[in-house]
């Protein structure tokens, strides 16, 4: 993986971030619809999840690494973090996946997790990986 592509996510995000007004972060269009601040706590979470699955999955194939993303924003309570603190730990939580990613050896990326919360799915490291970065462009599409 070219780790340089997330590292110009993380840049061009933190600056477009600082365009976006306390009020845009904060509103909801629904209440079952995540705010913008509510994404970002979504991003940290996934964050911290894959962190667990990058490391992890180095030495232990096949384990179950999942979360509730929607328990998980609930029980966080991102809205009512201020938003400069929810961008300090994307962006912490985000230069801490490329540093584990970097040191990642060749030979662990066919390594495999099952990342499903119901029937068992195994992914090789270097597909989750992947779908990290996919997955954190969509979201950043939203905000």
């Amino acid at each position: 993986m070219n780790y340089q592509i997330l590292k110009n996510i993380i840049d061009a995000e933190l600056q477009r971030f600082q365009t976006i007004s306390e009020e845009e972060w904060e509103y909801k269009a629904g209440p079952e619809k995540w705010s913008k601040k509510e994404i970002i706590g979504h991003l940290c979470d996934s964050a911290f999840t894959n962190i667990r699955r990058f490391v992890v999955t180095q030495y232990k194939e096949n384990e179950n690494i999942v979360y509730d993303q929607n328990i998980w924003v609930k029980a966080q309570n991102y809205q009512n973090i201020p938003i400069s603190e929810l961008i300090n730990l994307w962006k912490a939580l985000n230069d801490q996946i490329v540093h584990v990613v970097e040191n990642i050896p060749d030979e662990a990326l066919q390594r495999t997790c099952d990342i499903t919360k119901t029937e068992l799915q195994r992914f090789t490291l270097e597909f989750i990986i992947k779908d990290y970065v996919d997955h954190l462009q969509h979201h950043l599409k939203a905000i």
